[in-house]
This record gives C-alpha cells, sequence and structure tokens, in this order.
C-alpha cells in the first residue's frame, strides 16, 4: 500500500516539474503595439535604446561574414590572436573537424595563460565528446555546460541558452547563428553544408557583448569577470550605431517580443525577414498583417526541402496562409538549409544574432540580439537577403491551400506545444 502512494507521489511530482518546461513567463504582452512613428525617427531609436535595455553607442564596425568559409577563419583568427583574455558562448558544440580546430585554438591560448572562458548548452553539446572537453579542461580553459540535467533543475531544462557569443580582448566581439559544427562549414554549397550568416564588431558596442557573456557566467559561476582585460577602453572604430540586449526566462523575457513588434510597428515600406525557424505568436501575426495593410512590402524567406527539425516545419506552415492572403511573400530556400537570423526594415534598422522567429526562442531560451540602426550596412544586408532569394522558390496561397490532408492533421495535433517547437 505504501509504495503505490509513494509511488504515485513521485510520478505526480516528476510530472508537475515536467509542466514546469511549459509555463510561459508572466507579464507578457497581450496587445498589439500600434504603428507611430518610422524607423527613421528619432523616438524609434529612443524607445528601442531604453526598453530594450542597453543603450544605442555610435562608433562601431560591423562585417557580414557569409557561410563557414568566411566565418570560421576570422574567428579561429580572433582567438589565436588573443592577449587578454577570450569569452565564448555557444548553443551547438559538437564533435568534428571545426569543433576540434577551435578546441585546439582555445587550448593553445589557455596554456599560454590568457584566461579562457567557455559557456556551452548542455542540450546543444550533446553530440560532443567526453575527450573534447576534458582535453580543453586539462589545457586550463575554464568550462561550463549550462544546466546540465539533474533532479533539482528538472523543472528547467527546457530553458536553454542558445547565445552566440565570441569575444577576444574585450575589443572584437562575434555574434550570428553559426554553431560550432561541421554543418557550417563550407560555403552552402550542398545539403550537408548549411546556409548561416555572422557578424563581427569592433567599438563601443563590444562591451555590451562582453557583459551579455558575463550575465549567464554570474548565474553558472557565481563570479563576475570585469576588469580592463575584459572591459577595456573602447574607441569609435566605425560610423555604426548599434546595441546587443539580451533575454532570458529568468528576466528580460519580452525584450525580443517587444523588440519584433516595436520594429514591424515602425515599418513603412519594406520588411524582409530571413528565418529559419519561424512559428510566430498571434500578436507578431496581426502585427505582420497590419503592416501589410498600411502598404508595406513583406518578404519572407524560410528553409525549403532541407530542414533538421520536421515539427518545425509542419507547425510554422499553419500560419503561412493568412499573411498570404494579405500579401505577404514567403520563399522557400532551396540548396541546403537555411539557419540564417536576419531582419531588414526600411533599408535602415537591421537586427540579427541568434533568436529565431518563434516563441522557443523568445520566450523560453537565452538569447542575444544585434540591433543596427545603419542605412549602409541595411542596404549591404539587403542586397544579401536577396541574393538568397534568387536561390529560393516562391510559395503560393494556392499551394497553402492544396497542401495534403495529412499535414493540416499533423499541424492541429502539434498546435497544443507549438511554444515548445
Amino acid at each position: 500500500m505504501f509504495w503505490v502512494i509513494g509511488a504515485t507521489a513521485l510520478a505526480t511530482g516528476l510530472i508537475l516539474m515536467l509542466l514546469q518546461n511549459f509555463k510561459t513567463p508572466e507579464g507578457v504582452m497581450e496587445r498589439k503595439t500600434e504603428h507611430r512613428y518610422a524607423v527613421s525617427d528619432p523616438q524609434f531609436r529612443r524607445e528601442m535604446s531604453v526598453l530594450l535595455g542597453p543603450a544605442i553607442v555610435r562608433g562601431n564596425h560591423v562585417t557580414a561574414l557569409q557561410n563557414g568559409n568566411e566565418i570560421f577563419p576570422a574567428m579561429l583568427q580572433a582567438i589565436r590572436s588573443a592577449q587578454t583574455s577570450i569569452t565564448f558562448e555557444t548553443f551547438i558544440y559538437w564533435s568534428g573537424e571545426i569543433g576540434e580546430a577551435f578546441s585546439q585554438a582555445l587550448s593553445e591560448r589557455a596554456r599560454a595563460g590568457v584566461p579562457v572562458s567557455v559557456i556551452i548548452d548542455w542540450v546543444g553539446s550533446i553530440k560532443m565528446e567526453q575527450s573534447l572537453l576534458d582535453s580543453m579542461q586539462a589545457a586550463g580553459v575554464h568550462l561550463h555546460r549550462y544546466r546540465p540535467l539533474h533532479w533539482y533543475n528538472f523543472g528547467r531544462m527546457n530553458n536553454r541558452t542558445h547565445r552566440k557569443l565570441l569575444v577576444v580582448d574585450g575589443r572584437i566581439g562575434f555574434t550570428g547563428g553559426v554553431g560550432i559544427a561541421d554543418q557550417w562549414t563550407g560555403d552552402a554549397g550542398d545539403p550537408e553544408h548549411w546556409r548561416d550568416t555572422h557578424f563581427r564588431i569592433e567599438g563601443p558596442v563590444v562591451a555590451q557583448l562582453q557583459a551579455a557573456f558575463d550575465d549567464n557566467w554570474i548565474k553558472i559561476t557565481g563570479h563576475v569577470l570585469n576588469g580592463p582585460r575584459y572591459f577595456p577602453t573602447l574607441l569609435e572604430e566605425g560610423k555604426i550605431d548599434a546595441h546587443l540586449f539580451v533575454a532570458s526566462p529568468s528576466g528580460g523575457s519580452e525584450s525580443m517580443h517587444l523588440m519584433y513588434l516595436l520594429a514591424i510597428a515602425a515599418a513603412e515600406e519594406t520588411i524582409d525577414l530571413a528565418a529559419s525557424y519561424f512559428v510566430p505568436d498571434r500578436l507578431l501575426i496581426e502585427a505582420l498583417i497590419a503592416a501589410l495593410r498600411r502598404g508595406v512590402r513583406i518578404r519572407i524567406l524560410l528553409p525549403g526541402p532541407h530542414m533538421d527539425s520536421l515539427t518545425v516545419k509542419i507547425a510554422s506552415k499553419a500560419d503561412w496562409g493568412a499573411l498570404l492572403q494579405a500579401g505577404a511573400e514567403i520563399h522557400l530556400y532551396q540548396p541546403t538549409m537555411l539557419h540564417t537570423k536576419l531582419l531588414v526594415i526600411d533599408t535602415e534598422f537591421v537586427s540579427v544574432g541568434s533568436t529565431n522567429f518563434d516563441m522557443r526562442s523568445i520566450r523560453l531560451n537565452d538569447e542575444a540580439s544585434l540591433n543596427i540602426y545603419s542605412r549602409d550596412f541595411a542596404t549591404q544586408m539587403t542586397a544579401v537577403f536577396e541574393a538568397d532569394l534568387l536561390a529560393a522558390e516562391p510559395y503560393s496561397l494556392a499551394s497553402w491551400k492544396s497542401r495534403p490532408l495529412r499535414e493540416k492533421f499533423s499541424e492541429k495535433i502539434l498546435l497544443p506545444i507549438k511554444s515548445q517547437l
């Protein structure tokens, strides 16, 4: 009798802890943000700067890097040149050639006496061999895996760090969509090598990348990384205004949601969105439709036949009908998996980083996004977006209406867990 009661209590406790993973943060946005100003209006910058956290800072230089052939050499060169510090946070880190290259570069700098601090997500590093972790730690790399599974954090196992942050000497920063795995190597020339964009950053905004890394380092270790080796004096390196802000279920979870809603509401001419995982909520869909109704041209670039998550692919398509009906253009990238995260509005405003256009990124993951306020840079990223469109096929409302019944049924089945995808 007592063992039945005990087993029931244990099962109930496990279920309750599991259900904690489905909780959304308190105080979520409930009403659509109205169009009050354009992205070119100083009011837009004023509100983005104070509502999202760190202030917009001027004098930055941002270089867009395309695919592994450009991204990984730039990151590895920066690591190998480090003199005072390296901080590195990533979601995906898998064994393979590029994983070994990063391990060796980080280890070499640690053996040379440079403090190297690394955060790797526990779920994202499942495909990482223990020997790779052991070799880095043996070399002196201060390495922590974010939220490894324990009985006491079972209720938060769904909250992962999805941030991609690398800061070298407190002066050179990187962020974007790339993970440390062989899928990102090459030049997106075949289905085994993904399409992605990453960004090299210099200037005062790099301090905000460093602070974003510190946000999780403090959570994990209880120690703050400060002093001139992490936060040196940063001079202006270019003409770009930018800021980086973070979101997390434990604080600032609505920052990403608010950013997307404010930016879409401010659009007056164009919205170009490249999204590897596109599962928006009702408010984001309403905001996009409202923009279409006031004459904004919306182009959405999504993965086509090559997609690493079947559930996301199915759940995403359920919402395409309303957008297509309202006049949005949806294009499906054909050559390989599209992993880019890019938002360009009115050739004035660009948002990049680790954040996907889905509710998991917005409410469950730890994320970091870099917002850039520069017509020149926005023009450059529009050209990148349009080059990707050339490798995509348009998807029509007629195609959406005629999708197979099994797809429609699967969309309904996935509806209750849509926020988890």
